[in-house]
C-alpha cells in the first residue's frame, strides 16, 4: 500500500512531457510529476531533493521569540495532529493544569509552534490565534522569506520519519526533548520561496478536501451506528413480539416491557472483574509476553489487535479472558470511551486486560452483549459519571438494572440481531477502513510534496470554483482507483473548499 502511494500522481503509459526551464509541464494541474532533476541532500530521513533546492539549518531560518504576556491573555495549545489554538476552542478537560503559569510567554497568529516534548508525535503547527502558550513550546518566526506553513509540515515530517525519536533525551518513555536548540541545529531542505508558498497552498487544499471526506464518513457511520442501536433498543425493551401485552417496569426512564420479562441488576446476573495493574519495566515485545486488551482494542463492539501492549509477569487466573466475556472500558480520560464493550471470542480467549477494563462474566453474556450495546447501558453509565470522574466502580455495574425475557426468547433476540446487525456492522467496518485509506494517501501525499519527490508548482488549488473541482474530481479518481473507494462524490463536490490564501501566501 505505502509503496504504491509514491505513483498514484504518476500517469501509467504516457510519455514524459518536455518540462520548460523551471521543471513545470504542460499538463499544469492534471498530473503531479516528479521534478526533472534531483541531488541527495546528506540529511538522512530526507533523501534526495530536487537539484534546484538548498539545504540549510534551520537558525538560519527561524528564530525563537520569547515574549511577555498580558493578563487578557488565553491559553494556546499545541496538538499532536498540527493544530495550534486557543484551548477554549478543542476542548477545556484532560489537560495539566498549571497552578502558577511560570514562564508563560507570549505566542501571535502565524507563529510556528513546537511543542518539545510531544514533537515527536506531530506536535507541531503555526497558530491561529494569539494568547499564551508553556515554555515548553518553542514559539518561533522566519528570519528570511521561510513559509511557516511549509515548515510546519517539514517538521511533522520529521516526526513522521521517527527521526525526532532518534534524537530524543528523552524525560518519560515515548517523549522528546525538541527544544529550539536542536531544532535550530537540524538540516533542512530550502525550495524557493514561492515554491514554499505553492506546496503550502496545494497541502492546505488536499487536507481540507480529505477532511471533508473524512467528516462525510464519519457521519455516515454515526447513521449507520444509529440505525443499529434503534434495532438493539427495540429487541431488549420490547422483543420482537409487537402484540405482547405489556406492563410498567417500575423504572421511569425504561418506561413498559412486556408483561412476562423481569428487571434483574446486574449483580444477579454475573461478576464484574477490575483488569490487570502493571508497571512500565513490565512491558515487553509481542513475542515475549501476554497481550493485554486496553480501551484501543475495542472498535464497534468487537476487538482489534491494534496498538497492542504485552506484559511479561504472573498474571491470576480470573483476569485472563475467556470466550464469552464482556469487555468494558470502565476507566478513561475520555468520557465518550466509558462503556464500550466487546465480546471475546475463542481466538482472543486467553488474554488479558488492564486496570481501566472491567470483565462481566455471565452465562447470561449472549444476551446481555447487546444490552451492553444498547441506551439502556448508556443511560444508566452515564448517570455514575460525573465532570471530574470518568469511571464506572464494580458497585455501579452490580446497580445497573437489565430487563430479563425468558431463556427462549433471550436465545430469539440474539439470532435476530445478529442477523440484522450484521449488514449495518459490515458497512461501518468499510466506511472506517477507507477513512483510514484516505488519512494514508493524506500523510503519503504529504511526504512526498513537502521532500520534494513531487512536483506541484504551476497547480491551480483554490483561486476559482473551477480550478478546486478540477484538484477535487483528480484526487477523488486517484483514491478510488488506487485505494478501493467506491464514492467519489464528496471530493467531486468540494469546490467551495477554499485555502486561506492571504495566510498561506504570507
Amino acid at each position: 500500500m505505502i509503496e504504491s502511494l509514491h505513483k498514484i500522481s504518476m500517469v501509467d503509459n504516457e510519455p514524459e512531457p518536455e518540462p520548460d526551464e523551471v521543471g513545470r509541464t504542460s499538463e499544469g494541474a492534471s498530473h503531479l510529476r516528479r521534478y526533472p532533476a534531483y541531488k541527495d541532500s546528506g540529511v538522512p530521513w530526507l533523501g534526495e531533493i530536487p537539484a534546484h533546492w538548498s539545504v540549510e539549518r534551520a537558525k538560519w531560518l527561524f528564530e525563537r521569540m520569547q515574549r511577555t504576556v498580558s493578563p487578557s491573555d488565553e491559553t494556546v495549545t499545541c496538538f499532536r495532529d498540527g493544530m495550534v489554538t486557543l484551548r477554549k476552542k478543542r476542548r477545556t478537560s484532560g489537560f495539566t493544569e498549571s497552578l502558577k503559569e511560570i514562564g508563560y510567554q507570549g505566542v501571535r497568529h502565524g507563529d510556528l509552534v513546537i511543542h518539545a516534548m510531544d514533537a515527536f508525535a506531530g506536535a507541531v503547527g503555526v497558530s491561529d490565534s494569539d494568547g499564551k502558550c508553556t515554555p515548553v513550546y518553542s514559539v518561533c518566526q522566519p528570519k528570511r522569506n521561510a513559509n511557516v506553513y511549509y515548515y510546519a509540515h517539514v517538521v511533522r515530517e520529521m516526526a513522521r520519519t521517527r527521526y525526532i525519536e532518534a534524537l530524543a533525551r528523552g524525560i518519560r518513555e515515548r517523549s522528546s526533548d525538541f527544544r529550539f536548540e536542536m531544532f535550530a541545529a537540524q538540516e533542512i531542505p530550502v525550495p524557493p520561496p514561492d515554491e514554499q508558498r505553492a506546496i503550502a497552498r496545494f497541502l492546505e487544499a488536499i487536507d481540507r478536501l480529505t477532511r471533508r471526506y473524512i467528516n462525510a464518513q464519519r457521519r455516515l457511520i454515526a447513521l449507520l451506528t444509529e440505525q443499529k442501536q434503534a434495532l438493539i433498543q427495540q429487541a431488549v425493551t420490547r422483543g420482537l413480539n409487537p402484540h405482547a401485552p405489556l406492563k410498567d417496569s417500575g423504572i421511569e426512564w425504561l418506561g413498559e416491557i412486556p408483561a412476562h420479562w423481569e428487571v434483574k441488576r446486574l449483580r444477579h446476573l454475573g461478576e464484574a472483574i477490575i483488569g490487570l495493574t502493571y508497571a512500565p519495566n513490565d512491558v515487553v515485545g509481542k513475542d515475549e509476553g501476554v497481550l493485554v486488551l486496553r480501551a484501543s482494542n475495542v472498535f464497534n463492539g468487537r476487538i482489534i489487535l491494534e496498538d497492542c501492549v504485552f506484559v511479561k509477569r504472573e498474571i491470576p487466573e480470573r483476569l485472563i479472558v475467556r470466550e464469552g466475556d464482556i469487555l468494558v472500558c470502565s476507566r478513561s480520560g475520555s468520557r465518550a470511551l466509558i462503556g464500550k464493550n466487546a465480546q471475546i471470542n475463542k481466538e482472543i480467549a486467553g488474554v488479558t486486560f488492564g486496570t481501566f477494563m472491567t470483565v462481566f462474566r455471565s452465562q447470561f453474556n449472549d444476551y446481555l452483549f447487546w444490552v451492553f450495546n444498547s441506551k439502556l447501558f448508556e443511560h444508566q453509565s452515564g448517570a455514575f459519571l460525573t465532570s471530574t470522574i470518568n469511571q464506572l466502580t464494580i458497585g455501579d455495574f452490580y446497580g445497573f438494572k437489565i430487563p430479563m425475557p425468558p431463556e427462549q426468547e433471550q436465545i430469539a433476540v440474539i439470532q435476530y440481531l445478529k442477523e440484522a446487525a450484521a449488514g449495518l456492522d459490515t458497512a461501518i467496518t468499510r466506511t472506517q477502513r477507507q477513512i483510514d485509506l484516505v488519512r494514508e494517501y493524506r500523510t503519503r501525499l504529504i511526504a512526498d510534496v513537502v521532500t520534494g519527490k513531487l512536483d506541484v508548482r504551476g497547480v491551480e488549488v483554490g483561486r476559482t470554483s473551477e480550478s478546486a473541482s478540477h484538484l477535487a474530481s483528480h484526487l477523488a479518481s486517484h483514491l478510488a482507483s488506487h485505494l478501493d473507494l467506491e464514492d467519489e462524490t464528496d471530493f467531486a463536490e468540494a469546490e467551495e473548499i477554499t485555502p486561506d490564501e492571504e495566510a498561506l501566501n504570507e
